[in-house]
């Protein structure tokens, strides 16, 4: 399909928003601006909570297509996870709706399967060694749990509605890894822009999830739903290996915070043998 000319980006005074800011527009696309804080540099960015449904409504209003990234990024309290991350999704999702809005590009996360183990053996691994997306979830945390809640509301509002999502889950979106396990689950921000416009360039996603990674050595899960978008990565952390591998050594599968995918999110190991 055409690309989408007007893009709502939330969550663009974050991070992954700051490098999108400056990379999409290169698409040909025009971005509209919502965070919880102001954008410096930015006068026209709409300043407003994910709770602000009149805001939202008015955010979303002539707008092609929308990257949602906004909410809270790290473990909290549930309260606060289910404000934010739960009801606020629900909040851009009815707005969305209302306005006649057909594409959203949800920001999902790899600790939606934090709990998930990760795959042994040399990289780099065989296709059928990768962790697909239909593994079923096993989130680490509350904000995981509020990743795979926004995956099931896409797939209600995709059903229901005839709104689109890919949901990406994204893994560590960086100038570069900072850590061995990132290895493994980096997304450039080149690589990371060159997801969301096949993502919202792609036809017929219906409700479709995604791994958000660049073409690492050392990936971890299968990148095939991804590539069916048009996706084609093109950086590798491999060029980072030697450098954290050195200062931090290989990852220890014995320890749960190197052993699983959500990494530092599992603050106690699984309950359960494995």
């Amino acid at each position: 399909m055409p690309a989408p000319l007007t893009i709502l980006l939330t969550g663009a005074a974050g991070g992954v928003g700051t490098h999108l800011r400056k990379l999409l527009p290169d698409y040909g696309y025009t971005l509209r601006l919502f965070d919880v804080v102001p954008i410096e540099g930015e006068p026209d960015a709409i300043t407003a909570d994910l709770a602000d449904r009149d805001a939202l409504r008015e955010a979303v209003r002539g707008v092609d297509a929308v990257i949602h990234l906004a909410g809270i990024s790290l473990e909290s309290t549930f309260e606060k996870i289910l404000k934010a991350n739960i009801e606020g999704t629900y909040n851009l999702y009815e707005a969305a709706r209302e306005a006649g809005v057909r594409r959203v590009l949800f920001a999902s996360s790899n600790h939606a399967v934090g709990y998930t183990p990760f795959p042994q053996g040399t990289p780099p691994l065989p296709a059928e060694a990768l962790i697909p997306v239909e593994t079923a979830r096993r989130p680490d945390t509350f904000y995981g749990l509020s990743k795979g809640f926004g995956e099931d509301l896409a797939q209600l509002y995709w059903d229901k509605h005839g709104v689109e999502t890919v949901s990406v889950r994204i893994g560590s979106c960086f100038e570069r890894p900072s850590n061995v396990r990132m290895l493994s689950i980096w997304m450039s921000p080149a690589d990371c822009a060159r997801l969301c416009h096949a993502a919202l360039t792609a036809e017929e996603v219906g409700h479709t999830v995604v791994y958000g990674s660049s073409a690492n050595t050392r990936l971890w899960w299968d990148l095939s739903s991804a590539r069916a978008l048009g996706y084609e990565p093109q950086d590798d952390s491999e060029a980072f290996a030697a450098e954290l591998i050195a200062e931090f050594g290989e990852l220890d599968a014995a320890k749960p915070e190197q052993g699983y995918l959500g990494g530092g999110f599992l603050t106690n190991p699984p309950i359960w043998p494995h």
